[in-house]
């Protein structure tokens, strides 16, 4: 299950994934959200049938979703996040 010392909690990761969003992002957040997302699938790949993502994982997770296409393992932990999605969690409106 995620907890509150997910890398993506962190103020800097949400900010660079806001400008990400708003096609506003430099290299120092394509390197903040790249770590930040290769340390998010880290830990689901550390519990690959019961992670379940934050509302803030989950929209970090997401904005990188081609790159995890076709795993098993994906489609189980964005499953689990919509299973146990509970309204706006989300840091970022």
């Amino acid at each position: 299950m995620a907890n509150s010392t997910s890398p993506v909690m962190q103020p800097n990761v949400l900010q660079s994934l806001e400008r990400a969003r708003n096609c506003e992002e430099n290299d120092d957040d394509r390197t903040i959200l790249d770590n930040a997302v290769t340390e998010l699938w880290r830990r689901v790949q550390s519990q690959p049938d019961t992670y379940v993502f934050t509302p803030d994982e989950f929209a970090l997770f997401n904005y990188f979703i081609a790159r995890f296409q076709g795993s098993l393992v994906t489609r189980g932990a964005v499953a689990r996040f919509w299973d146990n999605y509970r309204g706006n969690g989300s840091s970022l409106d």
